[in-house]
């Protein structure tokens, strides 16, 4: 059994809006920069993010529960469960988050299962910007199956 599965990133992907308090306006702002990309993509983000996107600038975002109530962490199942294939997350560098292990922990599950990630407005400009935002995108991650079968056989 391989090592690692090929997966693929269709051409609509599904986007994760995410932003700190302090950035939110800053995304926003993004959001609206980039409508119409993001019109052709499934919008999904954490509670109050997702809402004020959709309240200023029109474009249909699936809310979940707010950063500090878990938001990061059913992004985190959805991204295990194969639903979420980009991320864009405005954060916060200059500000304590009461709920910074659970960022952290979505932040992990991306690289484990080769997600793209941007963390600032340079980073989300040049993954929006990219031939990959246009068609499908293969991507090779561990081989999950097989490596609980392994660890199941040496435990």
């Amino acid at each position: 059994m391989e090592e690692k599965i090929t997966l693929t990133i269709g051409k609509q992907k599904n986007i994760a809006l995410i932003a700190h308090d302090g950035k939110k306006a800053e995304l926003i702002k993004w959001c609206a920069e980039n409508k119409e990309i993001l019109t052709q993509h499934f919008l999904c983000g954490t509670g109050t993010t997702a809402r004020m996107i959709s309240d200023k600038t029109g474009l249909p975002v699936r809310g979940y529960n707010s950063g500090p109530l878990g938001g990061d962490q059913q992004i985190g199942a959805k991204i295990v469960e194969g639903r979420i294939d980009l991320i864009v997350f405005f954060s916060d560098p200059l500000t304590a988050q009461p709920h910074d292990p659970d960022v952290k922990a979505l932040m992990r599950i991306a690289q484990v299962y080769d997600i793209p990630m941007a963390i600032n407005k340079a980073s989300a400009d040049f993954i929006i910007k990219s031939e990959y935002m246009n068609t499908a995108y293969d991507h090779d991650v561990i081989n999950f199956q097989k490596n609980i079968r392994d660890r199941a056989q040496t435990l």
